[in-house]
């Protein structure tokens, strides 16, 4: 699918500029990885939101700080 976007001329001068530096090899390949990223963002955004909520439902730890960094270790270490 074709879209037309208009940009200001800084901008138009900064995509130009990510492809002359060949990362990209046209302003359409630049802007879909934006868009990836965007995406990207999003979901761990979301990821994130929901875990918060999911934190908050579940209540006040009975916990202490050293316990929990405790098991964020152990838990980080299992996964490494």
């Amino acid at each position: 699918a074709t879209m037309n976007v208009s940009l200001p001329d800084p901008m138009k001068e900064w995509v130009e500029t990510q492809v002359e530096s060949g990362l990209y090899s046209n302003a359409s390949d630049y802007v879909r990885d934006l868009i990836r990223r965007d995406q990207e963002y999003q979901d761990k955004r979301e990821v994130l939101v929901q875990a918060l909520i999911a934190g908050e439902k579940s209540g006040v730890s009975k916990r202490n700080l050293d316990q929990v960094w405790k098991d964020v270790k152990a838990r980080h270490n299992k996964n490494a």
